[in-house]
C-alpha cells in the first residue's frame, strides 16, 4: 500500500506535466465546446471526495441546455449531440479533472466521484470507497467502466481500496489508455448516461 505522500507526489507530478503538455488540446476542446454548445464551457458539479467531503469537480460540457415548453430539461439522449458523444467516447471531457488532481481534490487513480445524493444509499461496505481520494480513472473503469452493474462497480472500488499500490496505479493508467483508444464501456447498451443508483440491490 503506497504512502499518501508517495501517491500525492505521483499525482502532482503527472497531473502538472499533463496539464502543460495538453494545454493546446485543452484550448482547442474548450473553443470547440464554446462554438458548439455555447457558454459555460465547463460543467461544474459538487461531488464527494475523500471521506465524503464535497468538492467542485470540473469537466468539459457535453450537453445542450434544451428545455421543453414548461422549462423542464429535455432527456439526456436529446441534449447529447454528436459532438458531446465524441467528447465522452474519447474521454476528452474528463481532461479538466487534471486540475482537481493538482489541487488535491482528486487522484489520478481511485474510485470515480459519484453524486452527493448517493451517500445515504451506500451500505457500510460500499461507503469504504471514500477511504481514498476519488480518481479520474480507477479499477472499476478498466474493468467495465459504465457497462457493469452498480453492485459490481462498488465491489471493484473496494477491492482497489484494499489492494492499492503505486504499481497497481501505473497498471490502471496503462489499461485506461488502452480502453480510451478502444472507446470501451463508455455507457451501458441503450443508455447515453449512467443509470441512477437507487440502492444496494443493482
Amino acid at each position: 500500500m503506497p504512502s499518501r505522500f508517495a501517491k500525492r507526489v505521483l499525482d502532482v507530478t503527472l497531473s502538472l506535466a499533463a496539464l502543460i503538455l495538453l494545454c493546446p488540446v485543452l484550448l482547442v476542446v474548450g473553443m470547440a465546446v464554446w462554438a458548439t454548445l455555447g457558454s459555460p464551457v465547463l460543467f461544474r458539479q459538487i461531488r464527494p471526495g475523500l471521506g465524503g467531503e464535497p468538492f467542485v469537480m470540473h469537466k468539459f460540457r457535453t450537453m445542450r441546455d434544451d428545455h421543453d415548453e414548461h422549462g423542464v430539461l429535455l432527456p439526456d439522449e436529446v441534449r447529447l449531440g454528436r459532438f458531446g458523444r465524441f467528447l465522452r467516447m474519447t474521454s476528452l471531457d474528463e481532461l479538466p479533472e487534471l486540475w482537481n488532481v493538482l489541487v488535491g481534490d482528486m487522484s489520478l487513480v481511485g474510485p470515480r466521484p459519484l453524486l452527493m445524493k448517493y451517500l445515504p444509499l451506500y451500505t457500510e461496505e460500499q461507503r469504504r470507497r471514500h477511504e481514498v481520494r476519488p480518481g479520474i480513472t480507477g479499477w472499476a473503469q478498466v474493468n467495465g467502466r459504465n457497462d457493469v452493474s452498480w453492485e459490481r462497480r462498488f465491489e471493484l472500488d473496494t477491492w482497489y481500496v484494499d489492494h492499492r499500490s503505486l504499481w497497481l496505479d501505473f497498471r490502471i493508467l496503462w489499461m485506461t489508455m488502452v480502453r480510451v483508444l478502444r472507446a470501451e464501456g463508455v455507457s451501458r447498451a441503450g443508455h447515453v448516461s449512467t443509470e441512477p443508483f437507487t440502492g444496494d440491490r443493482q
